[in-house]
């Protein structure tokens, strides 16, 4: 079958939700040990997934019942999952592709010593698509509105995974005072280079100089139905991949939410893709940073790395351009420590790029770290 172009960050996103978020370097299935201490306190939080089928779509379509709540941002509604009572409130920003539950083995340990949340953004899951163009900085001032909506009170603790990490500083930039500490968990740099069409290419360089919108309502710019080649694009990734299946490491996940996940990975494109300006975004932060060095102050912020391990290179490309890439990119991460004049870097030696579900308990203990650094108003321990 002929090579197709993937038009957007939307359309790549849409081919890497069930293979890997878009950040993945590594195939990854190392098996854990799970720990008891948190078996039963995971049984519930999947407990309230929702097992039951509550409308239907299309035929033999189940539609899960949200285990959160929809709280309206401005004429759409975001899904929003609070556990946990005890401030500050920790916030957990997903990946490219991934959803809410898609924290289930982290979010449970967190909630017995803080407060925390998980959230769908617009268009994903139980959440109403939302306003054009999907900027990150319109990720961010969505998550902005939906805590405020919710009564969160901040200054929140952020954890973002692989593009979570980048909507996590975007969100850092523009509202810093609501800022009390971050967890980057792999996070994709703005300098990051990603496999397009078989090629390997730095995505900044794809900038063309466009501006880069303020954050839009759904008054200025709201979405518009899918096109032709939207439904094409999906149509096409369907007949090429196949139908989603869940790879590792999805499969640490429980059963119920595995099937919310093939089931919402399934589903065709609800809006149009719109204009895309990651590159944009990307080279914008690429040059602030190269300008303005530990733009997180003082604030407590821990760097979490997977192994260094990278797997066979992708058809077309040599060992030698494969691994100069990866390790490129690893010194990359590891300068995340230096966003922060109070950091500290973490290695999870079993896991891919998915860490909260190869070694949540790593994920969890970092997070602690930091709510124990804010609460105490100390720096990181070495």
């Amino acid at each position: 079958m002929a090579s197709r172009t993937y038009r957007t960050k939307a359309a790549l996103t849409a081919r890497l939700r069930d293979r890997q978020s878009a950040e993945a370097v590594a195939v990854h299935s190392m098996k854990q040990k799970h720990l008891s201490a948190l078996a039963v306190l995971l049984s519930l939080f999947f407990l309230s997934l929702s097992v039951t089928a509550v409308a239907q779509r299309k035929p033999n379509a189940p539609v899960y019942a949200a285990p959160g709540r929809l709280v309206d941002v401005g004429g759409y509604r975001l899904h929003l999952n609070c556990t946990g009572n005890i401030s500050p409130t920790v916030v957990l920003i997903a990946g490219a592709g991934d959803f809410s539950f898609d924290w289930g083995l982290v979010q449970p340990g967190v909630a017995r010593f803080a407060r925390v949340c998980s959230y769908d953004r617009a268009g994903f899951a139980w959440s109403d698509p939302g306003p054009t163009p999907n900027t990150m900085r319109q990720e961010a001032y969505e998550l902005h509105a939906l805590l405020r909506a919710a009564v969160i009170k901040g200054p929140y603790v952020l954890v973002g995974h692989s593009i979570g990490g980048l909507i996590a500083r975007v969100y850092a930039e523009h509202y810093p005072t609501e800022i009390s500490g971050m967890v980057l968990v792999d996070a994709t740099h703005e300098d990051t280079t990603l496999m397009y069409q078989g090629k390997l290419v730095r995505v900044r360089d794809g900038a063309k100089g466009r501006p880069v919108p303020a954050p839009q309502t759904m008054q200025s710019s709201p979405p518009r139905p899918p096109t032709k080649e939207d439904i094409g694009q999906f149509q096409f990734n369907q007949q090429t991949f196949g139908a989603p299946k869940i790879s590792p490491p999805f499969d640490k996940l429980p059963q119920s939410a595995q099937a919310m996940r093939l089931w919402f990975l399934s589903q065709p494109p609800r809006v149009a893709a719109g204009e895309d300006l990651w590159a944009e975004e990307l080279q914008l932060m690429y040059a602030v940073r190269a300008k303005t060095p530990y733009q997180l102050g003082n604030i407590p912020l821990v760097v979490l790395l997977p192994n260094g391990e990278y797997g066979n290179p992708p058809p077309d490309i040599s060992i030698d351009e494969w691994k100069r890439i990866n390790d490129e990119k690893r010194q990359q991460k590891i300068g995340f420590t230096n966003l922060s004049h109070n950091s500290k870097l973490i290695v999870a030696g079993k896991s891919g790029h998915h860490i909260q579900l190869d070694e949540p308990q790593i994920v969890t203990d970092a997070v602690r770290v930091v709510v124990g650094a804010v609460r105490r108003r100390t720096r990181l321990a070495p």
